[in-house]
């Protein structure tokens, strides 16, 4: 029998007032050093100080038990109060200031579901193989806890980032896979990535992950239960762009842009909605993800397509609500103080 795979079970608190690696998932590039000096908040696991303001641990969200990381993580902190980037307005240029956000989740596409899917799995699921393709030496071995029936990103036919994700709820780990595919009892994977959700978990300086920037993609996720049912966003978004530069703000770990054009975006970049921002004539579910990124903001992960909003499909979703987040652009964003970019 096939698991139930989109089933979240937040622990959440009262909820606000204002209710594609799609690029290169690649390896390490050549040695560097730093590329921009910063004075603000390291969003490094734990640090929540900075100058002139701070990142504030709230709580976490939950699903079966397990803590989705602690409420220190950097995916969880409310960075509402940080100051802005001296570079802030070139940064949201280079994105696209009057480009529009796209909710890259819902039901179904042309047959598929829409957005990056999860299945919850226990101690009793039996671990699989996995031959690594790409990145190995970056990657956790095996074997993972994803069964070979899991939903792959797409569809099982698909030919683009195909990421599984299972999430152990006994041992509160989380497993994820990047070019997905089972073949002969076990996964080939361009590359894969093991989380202990009890802990900050984070791994080795420029090193992938199942995502470019080397960060874990489900916690990025907007998921139908904490944003429909719960009715709060309660951590930071995943969201892809087009262009990103060779460079990397913690907690990214790896980065996979082209070039050193310092105007374009690193890897790690914090960006939060402008309170001033009204979103009061769209949607409940439209409310509930401006209130979140007030709060908690975006998190840049990928390369991929601009302003994509990363989340799990859901047959749920109302598809119609959530185009109404197709109506705020770039000049809706900022770009906080969490630190310098770094090369490696």
């Amino acid at each position: 029998m096939r698991r139930v795979w989109i089933v979240t079970v937040w622990a959440l608190g009262c909820g606000s007032s204002e209710a594609g690696p799609s690029g290169d998932g690649g390896s390490a590039g050549d040695a560097g050093h730093t590329a921009q000096a910063g004075s603000g908040t390291v969003l490094t696991s734990g640090g929540t100080g900075g100058s002139g303001g701070a990142a504030v641990a709230t709580g976490a969200p939950s699903l079966g038990g397990c803590q989705v990381f602690p409420a220190d993580n950097p995916w969880n902190l409310d960075v509402s109060s940080l100051p802005l980037r001296a570079d802030s307005d070139t940064l949201i240029d280079s994105i696209g200031r009057s480009d529009p956000v796209h909710p890259d989740f819902g039901t179904e596409w042309e047959g598929a579901p829409i957005g990056i899917p999860f299945i919850v799995v226990d101690g009793d699921t039996a671990p699989v193989p996995i031959e690594f393709t790409a990145y190995g030496d970056e990657s956790d071995p095996g074997p993972y806890r994803v069964p070979l029936d899991a939903p792959v990103e797409g569809g099982p036919d698909a030919d683009g980032d195909r990421h599984a994700i299972a999430i152990d709820t006994a041992s509160c780990t989380l497993y994820e896979l990047y070019r997905a595919f089972p073949v002969d009892g076990a996964w080939n994977a361009d590359s894969g990535a093991v989380f202990d959700l009890t802990r900050n978990d984070e791994h080795p300086f420029s090193f992938t992950s199942a995502d470019a920037a080397g960060l874990p993609i489900f916690p990025g996720l907007a998921r139908y239960d904490e944003i429909v049912v719960e009715r709060e966003l309660r951590h930071a978004l995943r969201f892809t762009v087009s262009r990103s530069r060779r460079a990397l703000i913690p907690p990214a770990r790896h980065y996979a842009g082209s070039g050193d054009d310092e105007s374009l975006p690193p890897m790690g970049l914090r960006l939060r909605m402008k309170q001033s921002y009204d979103c009061s004539s769209y949607s409940e579910p439209a409310r509930v993800v401006c209130a979140g990124l007030k709060r908690h903001g975006l998190l840049l992960a990928d390369n991929g397509s601009d302003w994509y909003l990363s989340g799990a499909p859901d047959p749920r979703w109302d598809d119609d609500a959530l185009g109404d987040l197709k109506q705020i652009t770039g000049d809706a964003f900022e770009v906080v103080d969490t630190g310098p970019a770094q090369t490696y």
